[in-house]
């Protein structure tokens, strides 16, 4: 598993606990760094991780208005918590990650739903994300 797909799991990790306890992000952000000082060997995947979740919490606003106008039916709040961290990540690496590549972002983003969410998440996922990728490119 490379670094970015292991940081993509932290970073889901981070956000979903932060909508799930209802806490700031940055208090996760805080325990997990912690846990990374004490194993050098996750400082890279660690670093990416970082990254993304700033990024999604950089631009939270503009990302969710983007989920919400794409995922036909639902509000970002009716969405399960994982669904919503996993469309977060991917949209963010899309709109603000140059380094990665839409497709790149959506397939990462539907293995991430398929391992950790219900077996319709990854079609939903896929799809609120193909429209984003077209927005993106537009």
């Amino acid at each position: 598993m490379s670094a970015r797909t292991k940081a993509r799991k932290r970073a889901l990790d981070m956000l979903f606990q932060a909508d799930v306890l209802d806490v700031p992000v940055m208090e996760i952000v805080a325990g997990e760094a912690s846990r990374a000082a004490g194993e050098p060997d996750r400082v890279a995947s660690w670093l990416y991780a970082r990254e993304i979740v700033d990024g999604v919490t950089d631009h939270r606003a503009e990302i969710d208005d983007l989920i919400s106008s794409y995922a036909q039916g639902w509000t970002i709040d009716r969405m399960p918590n994982v669904d919503r961290a996993i469309l977060r990540i991917a949209s963010w690496e899309m709109l603000h990650n140059p380094e990665v590549p839409a497709p790149v972002a959506i397939n990462e983003a539907v293995g991430l739903a398929k391992e950790y969410s219900t077996d319709d998440s990854s079609r939903f996922v896929n799809g609120v994300l193909g429209k984003i990728a077209e927005h993106a490119q537009s």
